[in-house]
């Protein structure tokens, strides 16, 4: 997969590093996610797309070789164990290959928990 070396101030310019194919899938995970949580705030960390909500990580994805990596973090991949069960995981990771569509809705709902996890969160401080 072809790419500039640069580091990513933003969004659009990680987003615009990839061929044309791979673009879109992280446009509509983007996407999929501001309308998810839309008060959210978009960054780049560990030189990659990320969302935050209430001074809290959110979630990350990112474009690799075969796949869009997501990470909801541990609770957002237990939580949606059952439903991420045909999908390559890790603790906090999931991978949606490229030969596959890309699950918007349960991203969304994995979104969704997020948001109520980290405004839980926040009541408990």
């Amino acid at each position: 997969m072809a790419m500039t070396k640069q580091i990513p101030t933003d969004i659009d310019a990680y987003v615009e590093r990839f061929p044309k194919p791979v673009r879109q899938r992280l446009q509509q995970m983007r996407r999929t996610i501001q309308q998810a949580a839309p008060r959210a705030r978009e960054t780049i960390s560990y030189r990659m797309p990320a969302f935050t909500f209430l001074d809290r990580n959110l979630v990350y994805f990112a474009a690799h070789t075969s796949h869009i990596g997501f990470y909801p973090g541990a609770g957002g991949v237990a939580a949606f164990e059952h439903e991420l069960a045909r999908y390559k995981r890790a603790k906090g990771s999931i991978q949606f290959p490229f030969d596959e569509p890309l699950p918007l809705a349960l991203v969304s709902r994995i979104v969704k928990f997020r948001v109520r996890q980290n405004r839980a969160r926040r009541k408990q401080t």
